[in-house]
């Protein structure tokens, strides 16, 4: 009786991908990004999701670290910029959501992107509206991010500078 036997190697194990992983050809046809800058944030995206936690997933603590270079405390701004990039709301960013959400900033991002992510970033509760409130928060938080001190009247007198600018 014969055997037949391979004379090919046993199948490479595939690399283990992160949870929401989508192809770096199919994310960049769905955004600004080349398929090299795709695979080059999926790079970026596992040191990042391995920081704290060894999930495969970015969590909010994991962000701050990155932008912050601290996981501690509560930042505003961050926490704004984390709850955009969680496309699912889910409390985590996976790849897919990751590579979508940095498209907003590649230079080739249709400026109407842009604008509506800014927009939202300023708009924190969702009413579709900058309230002045809302605004305030803004200035405080990132005066807050460099050490910068100002009075209330000044913080006052920039946001009604702000809300009374006309086109």
């Amino acid at each position: 009786m014969d055997c037949a036997f391979s004379s090919s190697p046993s199948p490479r194990k595939r690399e283990q991908r992160a949870q929401g992983y989508e192809e770096p050809a199919v994310l960049a046809a769905k955004t600004s990004f080349m398929v090299n800058e795709v695979e080059e944030l999926y790079e970026l995206y596992k040191k990042l999701s391995f920081s704290i936690f060894k999930d495969d997933l970015i969590h909010k603590e994991e962000f701050r670290l990155a932008l912050f270079r601290t996981s501690k405390g509560v930042n505003l701004f961050a926490d704004r910029v984390f709850d955009l990039f969680d496309l699912k709301c889910n409390g985590v960013i996976e790849f897919g959501e990751f590579v979508r959400s940095l498209s907003i900033f590649h230079p080739k991002a249709p400026e109407s992107e842009k604008t509506a992510f800014a927009f939202k970033l300023y708009d924190l509760r969702g009413t579709g509206y900058i309230e002045k409130q809302e605004l305030r928060e803004m200035v405080v938080v990132l005066l807050d991010e460099f050490d910068l001190c100002l009075s209330d009247s000044a913080v006052e007198e920039i946001v009604d500078n702000v809300c009374n600018q006309q086109d």
